[in-house]
């Protein structure tokens, strides 16, 4: 990347950051289900409730899963629109070239 393409904004640096909040979006997932998983738990042995301990036991892992899961999908649409973009930048140079020659 040259400095003047990133000056006139024709190549997007945002794919990157999005990858970062993909990875901080996947260790609050991990963090949401570990809290969701050892709260039900130890809530439900201390109030001596079953189904709360059930509920701890597998609500907490299913979190985890869906929300890595909903980032995730939420980052590749966020990043679908950079790429759309980008390759309309690129057939538009190549069709400016091919008029020039």
């Amino acid at each position: 990347m040259n400095w003047k393409s990133f000056f006139s904004f024709e190549r997007m640096v945002t794919p990157v950051i999005i990858r970062v909040l993909f990875w901080i979006g996947f260790i609050a997932s991990l963090i949401g289900g570990a809290v969701i998983f050892f709260g039900g738990i130890f809530s439900g042995i201390s109030n001596s409730e079953f189904t709360t301990i059930i509920g701890g036991f597998f609500g907490g892992p299913l979190a985890a899963i869906l929300g890595i899961l909903i980032v995730r999908i939420y980052c590749e649409l966020l990043i679908l629109f950079f790429r759309i973009n980008e390759t309309l930048t690129d057939i538009k140079k190549i069709l400016a070239e091919k008029k020039i020659e």
